[in-house]
């Protein structure tokens, strides 16, 4: 019997039942899933490290991040749907900040991690 076939052999119940235990349901997958999504993007990333330092309209992001109003716009409606970032509107200005300190705690291990 080859090593592999033997590998696939064997099963450790009490291992299985002790992880599936803690395993996450499907939708809660599929959430973080997105989450990720949403941090795999530099163009997120630095509107995101951006709306770390102040709250900001989209020409100022314009202007910081040297990309279009519309290219700008359409990151910040990624991040507003997976509710990321906020928007307040304060007369014919759309304010972005971020939605939580939960997302820069993730932007900063993630940093933290490529740094090491």
């Amino acid at each position: 019997m080859e090593k592999e076939e033997l590998q696939e052999k064997i099963v450790h119940p009490e291992i299985v039942a002790e992880v599936e235990k803690k395993m996450l349901s499907e939708s809660e997958f599929e959430d973080l899933a997105l989450l990720f999504k949403m941090f795999a993007d530099s163009t997120r990333l630095k509107v995101l490290k951006a709306l770390f330092e102040r709250e900001m309209c989209v020409g100022d992001l314009a202007v910081l991040l040297k990309m279009t109003h519309s290219a700008v716009s359409h990151q910040l409606a990624s991040l507003k749907k997976t509710r990321l970032v906020r928007s307040r509107k304060d007369g014919k200005v759309v304010y972005y900040s971020l939605d939580d300190d939960h997302i820069e705690e993730i932007f900063q291990k993630a940093l933290d991690h490529v740094r090491e």
